[in-house]
């Protein structure tokens, strides 16, 4: 499978290190525009809408290339699920409905 918009991915960046969890909006030669949440705060979101409280909310991003070591599509490897369908599968909803994405808005050859 392609790393392309609508895609869900771990993004590994350096200065700092750290990684951040979501939706690839774009991708060009400056770097990686995505919606979503740092790794580390992925339980803590599960929990907070388990509840039904607030407190993470995802955010748009922007990763210029220089900072950006790898992508990882997010999928299921053997008996590991894959972080959205975890999401999803806890939470009862869709990842992209969330992160207030819709195909719309993840399609690149709809200009409209």
């Amino acid at each position: 499978m392609k790393i392309e918009p609508g895609a869900c991915v771990i993004v590994s960046l350096t200065e700092p290190r750290e990684k951040f969890w979501g939706v690839v909006e774009e991708i060009n030669a400056a770097g990686v525009f995505m919606r979503g949440i740092d790794l580390n705060s992925y339980e803590d979101l599960l929990h907070t809408i388990l509840r039904g409280e607030e407190g993470i909310y995802p955010a748009s991003a922007f990763f210029p290339l220089r900072r950006v070591e790898r992508i990882l599509l997010d999928e299921t490897a053997g008996q590991m699920q894959s972080l959205v369908g975890r999401f999803e599968e806890r939470t009862g909803m869709l990842l992209t409905d969330y992160l207030g994405l819709s195909e719309s808005d993840t399609d690149q050859d709809d200009p409209f």
